[in-house]
């Protein structure tokens, strides 16, 4: 095994064990008195009024998802508005073909309904 190697191994255990060693320490440590009052989903001393538990529709979860992978392009637009004018018209095609992918993805959710909050 190459010791080039040896840091990154002890980097992994590291990371592995920390996480599993603070959660088995803050087991040991915490109190733990389960009761009806804790159960309940507010303890500000108000009754709920119905049930925590409510259903959303399937919408809000698409345009929540869309919204993350469409505005996500910003992130990959910054490098070629840093290098832009070393990239030059290479940078400029590029550019322009991401953004007509994107383009096609908005046409298409949007002739889906996938974009309609009713």
């Amino acid at each position: 095994m190459p010791e080039g190697y040896l840091p990154i191994f002890i980097y992994l255990i590291c990371a592995i064990l920390f996480p599993i060693v603070l959660l088995g320490l803050a087991k040991l440590v915490r109190p733990s008195l389960p009761g009806q009052v804790k159960s309940e989903a507010y303890e500000c001393g108000i009754q709920a009024a119905s049930n925590a538990r409510g259903r959303y529709t399937v919408r809000f979860y698409i345009i929540a998802i869309l919204f993350v992978i469409f505005d996500v392009e910003t992130i990959f637009l910054y490098p070629w508005a840093v290098r832009h004018q070393k990239l030059g018209w290479f940078g400029v095609a590029e550019v322009t073909v991401f953004l007509l992918i994107l383009i096609v993805g908005y046409i298409w959710a949007y002739r889906k309904g996938a974009l309609e909050w009713v």
